[in-house]
């Protein structure tokens, strides 16, 4: 259920042309969906502005369906993350207007365009191509929440010019999404030259003691450029959740 459409039943309410049994019987799935396996989060936008977004992983296709086919009935948008090519075949089978993201393992089903709306740009930045799928999964995310985004990839600090020589685009955002593996150092360079909120996410590329991503993790928390938020890691979408809420901090909900 979104804001629009919970809005619309009020509106129709007060104009008389539904009565208030019938908007009851809208409203009756209200806070949540129980669908057994399942309680799906209706509220979720109106509370936070971004949807309810299922987590593929772990689930079984059916599974995604049934949750798929109840987001879409409400008029909500789906976004479903870490969904695998294998996956995504059968749950598309089922669920013929998804688009699959292959480059971040994202499906989504588009029903209601959101409104670019925040302060600025959002530019999501990564160290090495090995690190786009976490940095896609984070830009993606961050376009379907309603924000503009901006990419700019493979720039980390073996070639740290390659930053350098953007730095005219990268100040022009309001919010930087950073995307690192290894030992993780890129947030830090660019948090050290700028005067914008960064958020870091450290992702488990790298050799044997990467550790998964600890390493980079860890060294991203330590940080010696202050402020800098982190996520865990390969959480594009959480970095991108935080990133729309930073964006958005200090502008009004839509009165209308």
């Amino acid at each position: 259920m979104t804001e629009a459409a919970i809005r619309k039943i009020l509106e129709d309410v007060a104009a008389g042309t539904v009565t208030a049994a019938a908007a009851m019987r809208d409203l009756r799935e209200l806070p949540f969906q129980d669908l057994g396996f399942a309680k799906l989060d209706r509220h979720r936008t109106l509370r936070r502005g971004v949807p309810e977004v299922i987590f593929g992983e772990g689930k079984t296709a059916a599974q995604i369906i049934a949750i798929g086919k109840s987001v879409v009935a409400s008029g909500a948008n789906l976004i479903v993350t870490r969904l695998a090519p294998e996956k995504a075949r059968a749950v598309k089978k089922a669920l013929r207007a998804m688009t699959y993201h292959p480059a971040a393992a994202l499906g989504a089903i588009v029903k209601e365009r959101v409104r670019p709306r925040g302060h600025g740009e959002i530019m999501i930045i990564s160290a090495g191509t090995s690190d786009i799928p976490v940095a896609e999964e984070a830009a993606i995310c961050a376009e379907l929440f309603g924000n503009r985004v901006a990419r700019l990839y493979d720039v980390g600090v073996a070639g740290i010019h390659r930053l350098t020589a953007n730095l005219d685009a990268v100040r022009r955002a309001s919010v930087l999404v950073v995307v690192a593996g290894m030992e993780g150092a890129l947030p830090s360079v660019v948090a050290g030259l700028l005067d914008k909120p960064v958020v870091a996410v450290p992702t488990s590329v790298g050799y044997g003691t990467a550790f998964g991503g600890i390493a980079a993790l860890l060294g991203m928390l330590n940080s010696c450029a202050s402020g800098v938020t982190v996520v865990n890691i390969d959480n594009g979408f959480g970095a991108a959740v935080a990133a729309t809420l930073m964006n958005r901090i200090g502008i009004a909900r839509d009165a209308d």
